[in-house]
């Protein structure tokens, strides 16, 4: 892998940025619908901006190709399974909190949730969603260096598709999308979060571990947690208390050492 130039510390800021702003956005989200359906629309509104960037590029999606097993497994385990697992974490929790457990250690995080269960009425299982929902996107992202040799957009493309064929049946069966009574401030974060999280957002990702690697791309760590207080405290007027702020500075200095001493 090659060293990491400005221009590769811009873009994964960008990535960090964009992915933070998908707790609000999920938060908002889970006002009008179920953890499933919120999964399920996040990756269909990113399949269609980025299927559309192929055919406008000419760039053929290998989605059902020999390769169409590992497209699939990632699109499950990098999609499906975290995105399913944050939204049904976030529906308890501030945003804020969503953003720093995703960041942290499982040590750390449930130090964390030991803290905060008096005042967020959080429970075992909430915590757990949010925390394998982040080990699934590291597994995802070594999966993916194994087909790193085709186009970004190609890969991006495939992915996405694989996780709507999969989480489609999935939530008509369990959530029965039709039911819900959407709000509009819900829609708009709903396909926010299918473009730019997730569409967008994967094009940087995998763009960044083509060039530089996990490693580098798994310092993303570092700038979530902040930008994801800043965040839910401009969008949601999330109270960034005291133990907030111990909580961040634990997180980013706790992978700070922990990256220092690999």
């Amino acid at each position: 892998m090659k060293s990491p130039t400005l221009k590769d510390y811009l873009l994964l800021s960008t990535l960090s940025l964009i992915w933070a702003s998908a707790f609000f956005n999920i938060k908002i989200a889970t006002y009008s619908y179920g953890p499933i359906t919120i999964a399920f629309l996040r990756i269909l509104f990113g399949a269609i901006p980025v299927i559309l960037l192929c055919m406008y590029q000419r760039i053929k999606i290998e989605a059902f190709s020999k390769d169409w097993k590992w497209f699939a497994a990632i699109g499950f385990i990098n999609l499906v399974i975290p995105f399913f697992l944050i939204a049904y974490g976030v529906q308890k929790v501030q945003s804020n909190l969503a953003a720093i457990l995703m960041s942290s250690t499982p040590i750390s995080a449930t130090i964390l949730a030991h803290i905060y269960t008096d005042k967020e009425k959080i429970n075992f299982y909430k915590i757990v969603g949010i925390l394998l929902g982040s080990t699934f996107y590291v597994i995802g992202g070594i999966l993916t260096l194994k087909i790193s040799h085709k186009k970004n957009e190609n890969v991006t493309a495939s992915i996405l598709i694989w996780g709507t064929i999969i989480i489609l049946p999935i939530s008509i069966i369990f959530e029965q999308p039709w039911n819900f009574t959407p709000r509009l401030d819900s829609t708009l974060s709903l396909i926010y979060l299918g473009i730019f999280p997730t569409g967008i957002a994967w094009l940087l990702r995998f763009m960044i571990l083509k060039n530089n690697g996990v490693v580098f791309q798994s310092q993303v760590a570092f700038l979530i947690p902040i930008f994801g207080v800043i965040l839910g405290y401009i969008f949601l007027q999330e109270i960034i208390t005291s133990k907030v702020m111990l909580s961040l500075i634990a997180v980013v200095l706790g992978i700070y050492f922990v990256k220092k001493s690999t």
